[in-house]
């Protein structure tokens, strides 16, 4: 009997000291995830990173994380200090890395490479479909259904003004940037078919200085509305500085041009971020490629500046809007012409 016992005192004390896996150990869940975000600049551009960081604060809220799950890198070039960010991150023990800007991609696919455990999610790029990885992600937006909106914004207030030269201001020659102008000139001439449209590149995302010398000299042009796709607000106090108008991106302008600023094409990158972490959490892979539309939220524009809109914009803006959540209206189905035709 005591031999009995003896064994079964020892089975226990061999079972107390067993160590559960690591995997087991390890599991991530709401309590423990950490997120790594790595952006161009900073909140106060007022812009592109200001509404970036609306996403992240919205989605730090709507699931209810701690500010100490949340890392911010800003300011961060697209250079090899962007492979530094990503690693500094990565030895912090985040999760999940985000990067928000176009020129990160390269560094982001290659620390995926090496990383399997950690996922990287790209705003903006393009390459997550064609890498074979697991880990590595493209997430975006159809911000040209935004864009035309927007486009209508400006083109009932170039019937006002009896100005039917636009301006644009915008930052490459990218699909992204191509395309949100081509969208943004398709709205306004729908309610204006005499619109045409002036586009100037500033061959920078982020360039304050460049952004309101092209602004100028697209109003020297005799541009009477200028939108833009850049990142700060430099063409906004650029237009209330010249009396001309102006429909802004990524952020409500209206704040530093009262006077100029009639709407803004814009995001809610919460939308992502909230499905991002929700995945992950639950097990189940991120989408390789995803992209949000005016029906989920996740693009739109900001309040119209009923101040100085044309009347009747905010029906004519809602009517378009429901044809394009509908599918009645595909901005992009043709017959597409150039030469302002």
């Amino acid at each position: 009997m005591r031999k009995i016992l003896a064994a079964v005192l020892s089975m226990m004390l061999l079972a107390s000291l067993i160590v559960l896996p690591a995997a087991a150990e390890s599991a991530v869940t709401l309590d423990t995830i950490k997120l790594g975000f790595i952006h161009v600049s900073d909140p106060s551009d007022m812009g592109y990173t200001y509404n970036h960081d609306l996403g992240t604060k919205a989605m730090q809220k709507e699931l209810g994380l701690r500010d100490d799950q949340i890392v911010n890198k800003y300011n961060i070039p697209e250079t090899d200090e962007c492979a530094d960010a990503v690693q500094e991150l990565i030895d912090d023990g985040c999760n999940i890395i985000f990067g928000t800007s176009f020129g990160f991609e390269n560094y982001l696919l290659a620390a995926a490479k090496e990383n399997p455990d950690v996922e990287f999610c790209h705003a903006t790029g393009y390459q997550a479909a064609g890498a074979g990885l697991a880990n590595f992600h493209n997430y975006f937006g159809k911000i040209y259904q935004a864009r035309y909106l927007s486009g209508i914004v400006a083109g009932m207030k170039s019937l006002e003004i009896k100005n039917n030269v636009l301006g644009y201001v915008t930052a490459m020659p990218f699909a992204e940037c191509i395309s949100g102008f081509t969208s943004f000139y398709l709205g306004a001439k729908s309610v204006n078919p005499d619109v045409t449209m002036k586009v100037m590149y500033t061959n920078s995302w982020n360039d304050p200085t460049k952004e309101a010398q092209v602004a100028k000299a697209l109003i020297d042009a005799g541009a009477g509305i200028l939108s833009q796709h850049a990142d700060s607000t430099a063409t906004a106090t650029t237009c209330e500085a010249n009396g001309v108008f102006h429909v802004g991106y990524n952020s409500d302008m209206t704040s530093v041009a009262p006077n100029a600023s009639l709407t803004s094409a814009v995001w809610d990158w919460s939308k992502y971020l909230i499905y991002a972490v929700n995945t992950y959490l639950a097990g189940e892979p991120i989408a390789t490629d995803w992209a949000g539309d005016l029906a989920s939220g996740m693009c739109n524009i900001s309040t119209i500046n009923e101040a100085i809109a044309a009347p009747g914009t905010d029906a004519a803006v809602e009517a378009a809007r429901a044809k394009i959540v509908s599918g009645e209206l595909k901005i992009f189905a043709g017959p597409l012409t150039g030469n302002g035709k």
